[in-house]
């Protein structure tokens, strides 16, 4: 990379989850779910460390079995009502380097290759934040207003519209100093400095929050096995 700077992989695994106990252990094609990150973090080959950021010491197991660090946050830092920037800010204060880089479990059909399409681009950007995103080509309401057509004329074809961006959080990441100085100043500072958005895949875009979620993706990964690539085929009738 032209960038030479210290870049740092933070894999967030907290034990509590709202709406899937457990998230980051549940089982997904036989791995837990935080082995995707991990994976794919160590496939992009562009972090001189890779770190999971856990309050639960049993993460450091999962660490261990993966070959990589672990990071035991304070308690406090893991509750369903602690803030990223906290958690980020703390990280950074213990874990030196110039760049940090989010890599979340919730995506885990993101690959090594655009893990490190993104963090490429953050760097030839001299960006200070970024946070990946989803371009959908789709009608969108906000409150009941329109965003991307308007009611007064006739209904656009989707692939005439403006798409509209979706934040994904694949992954996020920062430049240390100016996080650091930003959260300093404001307490907040997820999108700070020159800001950057990063398009990802569809697989990329599709997060585990739920039972359902993980089961969708499940299903994903059982079909590429066997049918290693998808062909297009017609009806006969055509």
């Amino acid at each position: 990379m032209a960038d030479k700077q210290k870049i740092i992989a933070m894999i967030p695994a907290r034990i509590g989850s709202t709406r899937l106990a457990k998230k980051n252990l549940a089982l997904l094609d036989g791995k837990p779910l935080i082995y995707y990150a991990i994976q794919a973090a160590k496939e992009s080959g562009v972090f001189a460390e890779i770190i999971i950021n856990s309050e639960d010491a049993v993460f450091s197991k999962i660490a261990q079995r993966y070959g990589v660090g672990f990071y035991h946050r304070p308690k406090d830092l893991g509750s369903s009502s602690t803030k990223s920037d906290a958690v980020v800010y703390d990280f950074m204060q213990k874990n030196r380097g110039d760049i940090t880089a989010w890599v979340n479990p919730t995506s885990p059909l993101q690959t090594g290759q655009e893990v490190r399409e993104v963090i490429e681009y953050f760097c030839q950007e001299k960006l200070d934040s970024l946070i990946t995103v989803r371009e959908e080509q789709v009608h969108c309401l906000y409150n009941g207003i329109p965003l991307n057509f308007d009611l007064e004329e006739m209904f656009a074809k989707t692939q005439d519209l403006v798409p509209v961006e979706r934040f994904v959080y694949s992954i996020m990441m920062w430049r240390n100093k100016v996080f650091q100085e930003t959260y300093a100043k404001r307490g907040h500072s997820m999108l700070c400095g020159k800001v950057g958005y990063y398009p990802v895949s569809k697989p990329s875009s599709l997060i585990v929050k739920t039972e359902e979620d993980l089961c969708l993706i499940q299903h994903i990964m059982s079909g590429r096995k066997k049918n290693k690539r998808c062909r297009l085929e017609y009806d006969e009738a055509a």
